[in-house]
């Protein structure tokens, strides 16, 4: 196939859904010689900070000159953002070529009796299987949803990371917190050490399965915490402390909750480095120092300064309104903001949106599953605006804000995808 035939195959597949459970996966990639064999991996799930704790481990083990891969959803604009090697997306013929050997093996199983895998799962397969086909040494794997039935859980890590845990997709992985946990603890194997920035509710189920699992488990505010040293919007500086160990880190990566992250994706990187000498304590600080993740508090203009950033959960939306008013206090805010009908829109419009703000509601997508801009504007309050294109929405938020002020998009990482490509022409 070539990479547009490719990319139709994937589309078609996304058609039928998420299906979760683990027989399709795994002949899968028995079919294709168990890839997911031949090389080490990170594994991290979590509610919120996935793909910015993958992309600092991976910062990382890049800085220590390791060949190095990673695997993420969703992308924000093209689909060979989902897998990465040494740092950069695959090309568009490495893209084509490993979906034509994943398709191949798919038709093998469906004649086998095997239902058709999903298009997470072709993916997933795509990347062990380029992963394997590079000779790396490590990759950092992304959960799609979950952890227990996630077809990302055929592998054994070497360490493995639950970033937190608050309430999302609850009509798939739980409706509680403790449920979304367990869910969550699944990826957790034996012997194998766990790093978490879980809190309260969450902790029990992943402490209960790390000691049954005897996986060793590390728990910020308790094995190791962070203290905030500067901040302003081009970086920040905190101390990362674990028992005796005390350094200071710089990061890019805007918001408190990204203190957080570094110290779990630095506290993860230590944990390979136990069996791997080349990760040094200069490779922690070169790493964390350059990641850059985009649509998460990622400013890409200035005057007045541009925000895109994907939070959909009230936990996500509670970050960024934090960072926002850390930021940028006293300052008028312009939101273009869509979300995914399926989602808790009240609860993130209740959490992101303060008097004096501004609003223009916008479809975040053109799908069926996007909230409309009218539904949206009459949760929001009669002061909201709606349009019905990016392009116009972003004219409309420029000329309400003064140069001194910022537009932020937010709401779904669908809608800073879009946005990307509609109005920064990514």
């Amino acid at each position: 196939m070539k990479y547009e035939a490719a990319i139709q195959y994937l589309e078609n597949l996304g058609k039928f859904g998420i299906r979760l459970g683990m027989e399709r996966i795994e002949a899968l990639l028995k079919e294709l010689g168990n890839p997911e064999q031949q090389v080490k991996f990170v594994h991290v799930t979590g509610t919120n900070g996935k793909g910015s704790v993958s992309s600092m481990i991976a910062d990382i083990l890049l800085a220590s000159g390791v060949k190095t891969g990673k695997f993420i959803s969703p992308h924000l604009v093209r689909y060979n953002e989902r897998i990465e090697l040494n740092g950069q997306p695959i090309s568009d013929e490495e893209f084509a070529a490993i979906i034509t050997s994943v398709k191949v093996a798919a038709e093998c199983i469906t004649q086998k009796g095997v239902d058709q895998p999903t298009q997470f799962e072709i993916l997933t397969a795509a990347a062990f299987l380029c992963f394997a086909q590079n000779r790396l040494d490590y990759a950092i794997v992304e959960v799609g949803l979950g952890g227990l039935w996630d077809s990302t859980n055929v592998m054994l890590p070497v360490v493995a990371v639950i970033t937190n845990v608050s309430l999302d997709h609850t009509d798939r992985i739980g409706k509680t917190i403790e449920e979304i946990a367990m869910q969550k603890a699944g990826i957790i194997k034996e012997g194998v050490p766990v790093v978490t920035a879980a809190t309260e509710n969450a902790l029990g189920p992943i402490k209960a399965m790390s000691l049954f699992k005897q996986a060793p488990l590390y728990i910020y505010g308790n094995a190791f915490t962070t203290q905030l040293v500067s901040s302003n919007i081009k970086k920040q500086l905190f101390t990362l402390s674990a028992g005796d160990y005390h350094s200071n880190y710089e990061i890019k990566l805007l918001g408190a909750h990204q203190l957080i992250n570094a110290a779990v994706a630095i506290v993860a990187a230590k944990l390979v480095s136990k069996q791997d000498a080349r990760i040094t304590e200069e490779a922690l600080h070169q790493g964390v120092s350059v990641t850059r993740w985009p649509g998460r508090l990622e400013v890409v203009k200035e005057k007045p300064d541009l925000i895109l950033d994907g939070a959909h959960n009230p936990a996500g939306a509670k970050a960024l309104r934090a960072a926002l008013d850390q930021y940028y206090s006293g300052k008028v805010i312009c939101f273009i903001f869509g979300m995914m009908g399926d989602k808790d829109t009240a609860s993130v419009e209740n959490i992101l949106f303060q008097p004096g703000d501004k609003v223009i509601a916008v479809k975040a997508d053109g799908g069926d599953r996007a909230a409309e801009a009218t539904t949206l504007a009459r949760e929001i309050g009669e002061t909201t605006l709606t349009e019905t294109n990016l392009p116009a929405a972003y004219a409309k938020a420029l000329s309400l804000v003064p140069v001194d002020g910022v537009i932020c998009v937010c709401g779904s990482l669908y809608l800073v995808g879009n946005f990307k490509k509609q109005v920064l022409n990514e």
